[in-house]
Protein backbone atom coordinates (compact mmCIF):
# COMPACT_ATOMS: atom_id res chain seq x y z
CA UNK A 1 0.00 0.00 0.00
CA UNK A 2 0.97 3.77 -0.68
CA UNK A 3 0.65 5.98 2.44
CA UNK A 4 0.62 8.79 -0.03
CA UNK A 5 -1.40 7.50 -2.51
CA UNK A 6 -3.94 6.13 -0.18
CA UNK A 7 -4.56 9.97 1.23
CA UNK A 8 -8.05 11.62 -0.06
CA UNK A 9 -7.68 15.21 -1.41
CA UNK A 10 -10.02 17.87 -0.16
CA UNK A 11 -11.29 19.82 -3.15
CA UNK A 12 -11.20 23.48 -2.20
CA UNK A 13 -14.63 25.63 -4.06
CA UNK A 14 -13.85 27.38 -6.94
CA UNK A 15 -11.97 24.59 -8.33
CA UNK A 16 -13.82 22.32 -10.67
CA UNK A 17 -12.10 18.99 -11.49
CA UNK A 18 -13.06 16.97 -15.15
CA UNK A 19 -11.67 13.06 -15.86
CA UNK A 20 -11.96 12.16 -19.04
CA UNK A 21 -10.18 8.48 -19.22
CA UNK A 22 -6.70 9.15 -18.02
CA UNK A 23 -6.82 13.02 -18.94
CA UNK A 24 -7.45 15.11 -15.74
CA UNK A 25 -8.46 18.60 -15.50
CA UNK A 26 -8.18 21.24 -13.15
CA UNK A 27 -9.61 24.79 -13.33
CA UNK A 28 -9.32 27.77 -10.58
CA UNK A 29 -9.19 30.94 -9.92
CA UNK A 30 -5.58 30.77 -11.48
CA UNK A 31 -5.69 29.19 -14.28
CA UNK A 32 -6.10 25.86 -15.51
CA UNK A 33 -3.45 22.75 -15.55
CA UNK A 34 -4.42 19.17 -17.41
CA UNK A 35 -2.28 15.84 -17.01
CA UNK A 36 -2.40 12.44 -18.21
CA UNK A 37 -2.31 9.35 -15.55
CA UNK A 38 -1.90 5.93 -15.70
CA UNK A 39 -4.11 3.11 -16.73
CA UNK A 40 -3.58 1.21 -13.67
CA UNK A 41 -4.98 3.66 -11.36
CA UNK A 42 -8.42 5.12 -10.79
CA UNK A 43 -9.77 8.88 -10.00
CA UNK A 44 -13.01 8.84 -8.02
CA UNK A 45 -14.53 11.75 -6.79
CA UNK A 46 -17.28 12.54 -4.58
CA UNK A 47 -18.24 15.04 -2.26
CA UNK A 48 -15.79 17.69 -2.63
CA UNK A 49 -12.90 14.83 -2.15
CA UNK A 50 -10.66 13.31 -4.43
CA UNK A 51 -9.64 9.34 -3.90
CA UNK A 52 -6.88 7.37 -6.17
CA UNK A 53 -7.02 3.81 -6.18
CA UNK A 54 -5.46 1.14 -8.32
CA UNK A 55 -7.59 -0.58 -10.46
CA UNK A 56 -9.08 -3.86 -9.57
CA UNK A 57 -6.76 -5.83 -12.14
CA UNK A 58 -3.52 -4.19 -10.94
CA UNK A 59 -4.63 -4.75 -6.77
CA UNK A 60 -1.91 -7.81 -6.59
CA UNK A 61 0.76 -5.94 -8.63
CA UNK A 62 3.24 -4.56 -6.07
CA UNK A 63 6.22 -2.07 -6.67
CA UNK A 64 6.03 0.05 -10.01
CA UNK A 65 2.13 0.84 -9.42
CA UNK A 66 2.32 1.59 -6.11
CA UNK A 67 4.86 4.00 -6.50
CA UNK A 68 3.03 5.33 -9.27
CA UNK A 69 -0.01 5.45 -6.65
CA UNK A 70 1.70 8.27 -4.16
CA UNK A 71 3.01 10.13 -7.15
CA UNK A 72 -0.02 10.58 -9.24
CA UNK A 73 -2.05 11.61 -5.79
CA UNK A 74 1.27 13.81 -5.38
CA UNK A 75 0.93 15.24 -8.70
CA UNK A 76 -2.96 16.38 -8.58
CA UNK A 77 -2.44 17.88 -5.29
CA UNK A 78 0.20 19.76 -6.64
CA UNK A 79 -2.00 21.38 -9.43
CA UNK A 80 -5.16 21.98 -6.74
CA UNK A 81 -2.62 24.14 -5.17
CA UNK A 82 -1.11 25.55 -7.97
CA UNK A 83 -4.58 26.61 -9.63
CA UNK A 84 -5.60 27.90 -6.07
CA UNK A 85 -2.87 29.79 -4.92
CA UNK A 86 0.14 29.25 -7.41
CA UNK A 87 3.60 28.46 -6.53
CA UNK A 88 6.99 31.04 -6.30
CA UNK A 89 10.48 30.12 -6.34
CA UNK A 90 13.26 33.02 -5.10
CA UNK A 91 16.60 33.21 -6.08
CA UNK A 92 19.11 35.89 -5.03
CA UNK A 93 22.21 36.99 -7.13
CA UNK A 94 25.54 38.34 -5.84
CA UNK A 95 28.86 39.33 -7.88
CA UNK A 96 30.38 42.54 -9.03
CA UNK A 97 28.21 43.87 -12.54
CA UNK A 98 25.51 41.38 -12.06
CA UNK A 99 22.34 42.71 -13.26
CA UNK A 100 18.95 41.22 -13.85
CA UNK A 101 16.16 43.07 -15.51
CA UNK A 102 12.39 42.36 -16.81
CA UNK A 103 11.34 43.37 -20.39
CA UNK A 104 8.17 41.98 -21.27
CA UNK A 105 8.16 38.74 -21.15
CA UNK A 106 12.18 37.91 -21.19
CA UNK A 107 14.32 37.92 -17.82
CA UNK A 108 17.92 39.65 -19.11
CA UNK A 109 20.53 38.41 -16.88
CA UNK A 110 24.13 39.95 -16.47
CA UNK A 111 26.19 37.94 -14.94
CA UNK A 112 29.68 38.71 -15.63
CA UNK A 113 29.82 36.96 -19.15
CA UNK A 114 30.89 39.17 -22.21
CA UNK A 115 26.75 39.26 -23.60
CA UNK A 116 23.77 39.11 -21.66
CA UNK A 117 21.60 35.96 -21.28
CA UNK A 118 18.23 35.72 -22.00
CA UNK A 119 15.81 33.76 -20.71
CA UNK A 120 11.77 33.47 -21.93
CA UNK A 121 8.98 33.22 -20.15
CA UNK A 122 7.38 30.20 -21.27
CA UNK A 123 3.29 30.38 -20.81
CA UNK A 124 1.95 30.82 -17.12
CA UNK A 125 5.53 31.79 -15.50
CA UNK A 126 5.60 35.17 -14.61
CA UNK A 127 9.18 37.08 -13.70
CA UNK A 128 9.78 39.74 -10.90
CA UNK A 129 12.80 41.08 -9.70
CA UNK A 130 13.49 43.13 -6.80
CA UNK A 131 16.84 44.24 -5.92
CA UNK A 132 19.42 41.42 -5.92
CA UNK A 133 16.50 38.77 -6.09
CA UNK A 134 14.48 37.26 -8.58
CA UNK A 135 10.73 35.71 -8.61
CA UNK A 136 9.74 33.37 -10.55
CA UNK A 137 6.23 32.55 -10.46
CA UNK A 138 3.27 30.33 -11.62
CA UNK A 139 0.43 27.83 -11.62
CA UNK A 140 2.51 24.21 -12.56
CA UNK A 141 4.92 24.05 -9.94
CA UNK A 142 7.33 21.74 -12.13
CA UNK A 143 7.63 24.48 -14.90
CA UNK A 144 8.57 27.25 -12.02
CA UNK A 145 11.34 24.18 -10.74
CA UNK A 146 12.74 23.73 -13.94
CA UNK A 147 13.38 27.74 -14.96
CA UNK A 148 14.20 28.46 -11.75
CA UNK A 149 16.95 25.75 -12.37
CA UNK A 150 17.73 26.78 -15.43
CA UNK A 151 18.44 30.57 -14.07
CA UNK A 152 20.72 28.81 -11.79
CA UNK A 153 22.52 27.13 -14.06
CA UNK A 154 23.43 30.09 -15.70
CA UNK A 155 25.94 31.13 -13.01
CA UNK A 156 26.04 29.06 -10.16
CA UNK A 157 27.42 30.15 -6.98
CA UNK A 158 31.37 29.91 -6.52
CA UNK A 159 32.63 28.71 -3.20
CA UNK A 160 35.30 31.17 -2.56
CA UNK A 161 33.58 34.34 -2.95
CA UNK A 162 30.02 32.95 -3.01
CA UNK A 163 29.06 34.94 -6.35
CA UNK A 164 26.48 33.89 -8.17
CA UNK A 165 23.19 32.75 -8.71
CA UNK A 166 21.54 30.73 -5.89
CA UNK A 167 18.19 29.72 -4.38
CA UNK A 168 17.07 32.27 -1.22
CA UNK A 169 17.53 29.95 1.96
CA UNK A 170 20.16 27.78 0.28
CA UNK A 171 23.26 27.39 2.37
CA UNK A 172 26.69 27.47 0.40
CA UNK A 173 29.85 25.60 1.69
CA UNK A 174 32.96 27.68 1.90
CA UNK A 175 36.06 27.40 0.78
CA UNK A 176 39.15 28.95 2.95
CA UNK A 177 41.17 30.71 0.18
CA UNK A 178 44.76 29.87 -0.21
CA UNK A 179 47.14 31.14 2.77
CA UNK A 180 50.26 33.06 2.57
CA UNK A 181 53.29 31.03 3.59
CA UNK A 182 54.47 31.95 7.14
CA UNK A 183 57.75 33.26 7.39
CA UNK A 184 59.51 31.70 10.74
Amino acid sequence: MSKVGKKQINIPSGVEIKLNGNLITVKGPKGELKNIFSDSLMIEIKDNTLQILPSGIVKKMKGEVFAFWGLSRALIQNMILGVTDGFEKSLDFQGVGYKAVVKGNDLVLELGYSHPITITAPNGIAFRVEKNSIKVAGIDKDLVGRIAAQIRSKRKPEPYQGSGVKYSGEVLRRKAGKKAASTA
